[in-house]
């Protein structure tokens, strides 16, 4: 499994986003953009790693920061996802997790004492040239907001 490092490029996406449109990474050129990855729409974990986006989107947008999600759930998922807690930024569907393989972040992990394949919750600060910024591997739900604004605050 790779590990993307500060000065890696940022592995090329299109993908789906939950109103059916297709959004690619090349769409944030000149601009920063926080991608992070979360398992699966509307459980708890998810819920809190996006509501808390939702809720810092204007700080992230006001310092030019965007926001994607990326899971492996479908868009219409997404879409009842994004409706139920208003989160107003694209979630991305990687139902096949090519993405999150070429990102590093679909891989063995444990949950009640089982190894199941799949999205190890990761966020990352792409800069304005398609760089990795910062990579954040295995990251709790609140760890995503004030992982990005104290390097974004750090410069």
């Amino acid at each position: 499994m790779v590990e993307l490092q500060p000065g890696d490029p940022a592995p090329s996406f299109a993908l789906r986003n939950q109103h059916g449109d297709v959004v690619r990474l090349e769409d944030y050129r000149r601009k920063k953009v926080l991608v992070y990855f979360y398992p699966e729409a509307d459980t708890p974990g998810c819920t809190t790693q996006s509501c808390d986006l939702r809720d810092h989107r204007q700080d992230l947008g006001a310092i030019g920061v965007d926001v994607v999600g990326i899971s492996p759930d479908d868009p219409d998922k997404q879409l009842a996802f994004d409706r139920k807690y208003g989160l107003g930024f694209p979630l991305l569907a990687d139902e096949d997790h090519a993405v999150a393989d070429a990102w590093g972040t679909w891989g063995p992990k444990t949950r009640g004492g089982v190894t199941v394949e799949g999205i190890i919750r990761s966020s990352f600060l792409v800069d304005e040239q398609g760089n990795i910024e910062r990579a954040w591997y295995g990251v709790t739900p609140k760890d995503t907001v004030p992982n990005a604004l104290s390097a974004l605050s750090a410069g």
